[in-house]
């Protein structure tokens, strides 16, 4: 069994809260798009930032439903496990492998929509974002969780954890930026 420190219990908490309320929102407004002709969602601000062009490509549909779906059935088990931590209750080491396999996943899965946002659809979803923002870090937490004890190449990747993690905000960032530097320049 594998009792989380109070702190890995909450970030696991806030993270997959903040994760679960912006795939709900999305999830909403997404369903609002498809029902309510000349719907704007609320997170479509600008020409950059603007989920309402997103929601209406392939990519926000990859597996033939919403892609929030999976953000509010993934997010959902990470603020279970979470509270459960939080209680202080010890798991086994299959659930929170389990997990990390699957944050894994949707960090792979991130990265992709990252790509497809800046380089295909041409535009940036503020309450994707969200989820962009938070799967790292908790993947770093699930890291830490499975690894920080052991011995070798993969105690070596938990202690470097958080490097991965600034060096991934870092690379979005500056891909952000550079992708529409044009339209970030001319604000000013």
């Amino acid at each position: 069994m594998i009792t989380t420190s109070p702190r890995a219990a909450w970030i696991l908490l806030l993270t997959g809260l903040a994760g679960w309320v912006a795939s709900l929102v999305l999830l909403v407004e997404d369903f609002k798009l498809l029902s309510e002709p000349g719907y704007v969602p609320s997170c479509s601000l600008n020409p950059v930032l603007s989920c309402g062009s997103v929601m209406v490509t392939d990519q926000a549909q990859v597996l033939g439903f919403p892609n929030p779906i999976i953000g509010v059935t993934g997010f959902s088990v990470v603020v279970t496990l979470a509270v459960l931590s939080v209680a202080g209750i010890g798991l086994p080491r299959w659930i929170w492998a389990g997990l990390w396999l699957g944050t894994a996943a949707g960090t792979l899965f991130i990265c992709w929509l990252i790509f497809q946002s800046l380089y295909r659809i041409n535009a940036l979803c503020p309450y994707c974002m969200v989820v962009w923002a938070i799967i790292t870090p908790l993947l770093a937490v699930l890291t830490g969780q499975l690894w920080g004890n052991d011995r070798g190449a993969l105690r070596v990747v938990a202690e470097w954890r958080w490097t991965f993690v600034a060096v991934f905000y870092a690379l979005v960032l500056v891909l952000v930026f550079l992708r529409f530097q044009d339209y970030w320049l001319s604000l000013f």
